[in-house]
């Protein structure tokens, strides 16, 4: 907001400083003349009051690569397992077992 009255106060003041008369207007050429003193003095006093930019690069992106193998938990899966004799009852029997590769 300061640049902006600091500029604008500028203007003004070259307005006012290079203004023409009710004499110069009537001559016609000190007119324009007095027009381009005006601009020339804001561009003068414009660029002075400017403050300069600094743009800075954005922070570097570092990127490993592609992730590492991972480690899957164990698959495990019931089956039938192999033949037991149960005496009491008398019969063969396939118990379930756990197999976890």
């Amino acid at each position: 907001m300061r640049r902006i009255s600091i500029i604008i106060c500028a203007t003004v003041a070259a307005v006012a400083i290079f203004s023409p008369t009710q004499k110069a207007a009537a001559g016609g050429g000190d007119v324009a003349l007095g027009l381009i003193g005006g601009l020339a003095a804001g561009t003068i006093i414009g660029s002075a009051v400017s403050q300069p930019r600094y743009y800075y690069e954005p922070v570097p992106v570092v990127v490993d690569g592609p992730p590492g193998p991972v480690m899957m938990a164990p698959s495990c899966y019931w089956t039938r397992g192999a033949p037991v004799w149960d005496s009491w009852r008398g019969v063969w029997v396939r118990p379930r077992v756990q197999v976890c590769d």
